[in-house]
């Protein structure tokens, strides 16, 4: 084993990290060896096309800060619980790229000026740490020789990096830049590079946490001044209430809501960052240059199919991209969103195969009346529906819309939830020459005694309708 190490030109601290975890084994070599096949066959299979159909896959490499080197994960011991590290990042003004042993030199380090790794390393040891994930040194960074090999590892590890801090222990937070003391002054929390402001930050929350970076004169140690919480700087309550508040977004409209206040240096990350949030068996893969709308897109083809029925049973608007039964990019980003529906039993879904579908209840020709003008944003609006039965019988329902998005009064096909539901949720649209349905807004029965006639009365049938 010593022999393999030194023919593949490995220092002490590398043969050290791969093979203390393995030292008391019968067959060292043979231990090692399937461990590195293990893994290596999990993440060929991770990623299928342009999706990756194993979003809890462990990290490719951890920092093992005994050894003080980047390991592959096939190193780390399987009975311990990762304890990540997050950290706000500086200006690009204020780091430094530096090349260093940790990783092999296989690609530059950036690092805040006056940072350094070695105290990084003692204080993580002094918090019990033994291994831990750093996206600088564990995640290939752009400036090495391999920028081809980066391309192609980000399209599985960039998506991934959820899994990494939402099922470890607890999360070391850096919040004033990695390996910084935590200082806060005049506009800090109010800078793009604020840690609550960041994209990313979004999802490495987790379950605990812990300040790094703390000093006795921080802004930890400070003192409220009364029982509603302030202090004595304004700076200082705003820092305490936004720690207080952290966790992670939840729901589909809660983390797009979140992510509309967020900063990224590249666009497409606002779109990644979005997978943790959807719990599903598949994610899409990352691509940097991919264009916004392809990349929303793909990830709602990947959403489940209560949550695109949420999609389109809750957002008031026909989208705008080359779907109009979901919002585009540019909406979700850019408009008010409504809140989650949690309540998915009785949501009609959105399934998809060759097309996007939907299978409930459907009312043909139904006139809409009074939600034609918005109103004051917060407050329902009311308005009536108005359909015929098959005696030619008019029968009146109150309708209400949460939103202030008009619709025109006229004749429409409706789509709704199941009739148990309240309330009852229905998609607004036309009926196109091609029978697909065109969605233009939505609304709500409220009364469960209107609901209830409704059904009772037999003016809503079972239909799959094929969604524009």
């Amino acid at each position: 084993v010593l022999e393999d190490c030194i023919a593949k030109n490995y220092d002490f601290g590398t043969a050290y990290g791969r093979l203390r975890r393995t030292w008391d084994c019968d067959d060292i070599r043979k231990e090692l060896s399937e461990r590195e096949a293990e893994d290596r066959e999990r993440r060929r299979k991770a990623v299928e096309g342009s999706r990756i159909v194993d979003p809890r896959i462990k990290p490719r490499r951890v920092w093992d800060l005994c050894s003080n080197r980047v390991v592959p994960w096939w190193s780390y011991p399987q009975e311990e619980k990762l304890r990540p590290i997050s950290h706000a990042w500086v200006n690009e003004m204020d780091h430094v790229d530096v090349w260093t042993p940790i990783n092999g030199y296989e690609w530059p380090v950036p690092i805040p000026k006056g940072a350094n790794l070695d105290l990084i390393r003692i204080e993580m040891l002094n918090m019990g740490l033994q291994y831990t994930w750093l996206d600088v040194l564990c995640l290939r960074q752009r400036g090495g020789p391999r920028e081809d090999l980066r391309v192609e590892e980000w399209k599985l590890d960039v998506p991934t990096i959820d899994a990494i801090y939402n099922h470890g222990a607890q999360v070391v937070w850096y919040l004033s830049g990695l390996g910084v003391p935590l200082r806060l002054k005049e506009g800090d929390l109010e800078s793009d590079r604020c840690w609550f402001r960041r994209v990313w930050t979004l999802q490495e929350v987790g379950q605990s946490r812990k300040i790094a970076g703390d000093t006795p004169d921080g802004p930890m140690h400070a003192e409220p001044i009364d029982e509603a919480g302030n202090y004595e700087d304004k700076i200082l309550t705003k820092f305490h209430r936004q720690l207080e508040s952290v966790e992670t977004a939840n729901g589909l409209f809660g983390a797009l809501s979140a992510m509309q206040e967020r900063i990224s240096t590249y666009p497409i990350d606002k779109v990644a960052g979005l997978a943790y949030s959807l719990l599903t068996q598949s994610i899409p893969a990352y691509y940097e240059s991919q264009p916004l709308e392809d990349a929303w897109t793909a990830l709602v083809n990947e959403m489940s199919k209560f949550i695109r029925g949420s999609l389109f049973f809750s957002y008031p608007e026909a989208g705008t991209g080359c779907k109009k039964w979901r919002p585009s990019w540019k909406q979700v980003m850019e408009k008010p969103l409504p809140k989650d529906i949690y309540r998915w039993v009785g949501l009609s879904e959105v399934e998809r195969d060759d097309d996007d579908w939907c299978e409930g209840r459907c009312i043909e020709r139904v006139f809409v009346r009074g939600l034609a003008v918005g109103g004051e944003e917060g407050v329902d609006r009311c308005g009536e529906l108005v359909v015929e039965d098959v005696h030619g019988i008019s029968h009146a329902f109150p309708i209400a819309a949460h939103h202030q998005y008009p619709i025109p009064e006229d004749t429409y096909t409706l789509l709704g939830s199941h009739p148990y539901t309240n309330p009852q949720h229905w998609v607004v649209g036309r009926r196109l020459p091609n029978k697909m349905f065109e969605k233009v807004s939505v609304l709500m029965i409220t009364d469960p005694n209107e609901i209830e006639r409704l059904y009772r009365l037999g003016l809503a049938a079972e239909s799959r309708s094929i969604l524009a």
